[in-house]
């Protein structure tokens, strides 16, 4: 399984936010907005921070999709 936070810039999107003020205010490195951007796994203590900045939920957030692999694997 491969994750991706589509769903987190959709809402920063929606919300009119940039990742740099998200990161500012939820007090995480620029590490972790490059690993958002690059759609590659970050503590779930960082999910943690960026859920309480947007009061909402970790599936409102991160979407967990299938590697292409995953389908010829089986």
């Amino acid at each position: 399984m491969a994750v991706t936070y589509k769903k987190l810039f959709h809402m920063l999107i929606d919300r009119e936010m940039s990742i740099a003020e998200l990161q500012k205010q939820a007090g995480y490195s620029a590490n972790i907005s490059t690993r958002l951007r690059n759609d590659t796994y970050i503590s779930l203590e960082s999910v943690e921070k960026i859920c309480r900045v947007l009061n909402c939920k970790v599936d409102d957030i991160v979407e967990f999709v299938p590697d292409r692999n995953d389908d010829t694997e089986e």
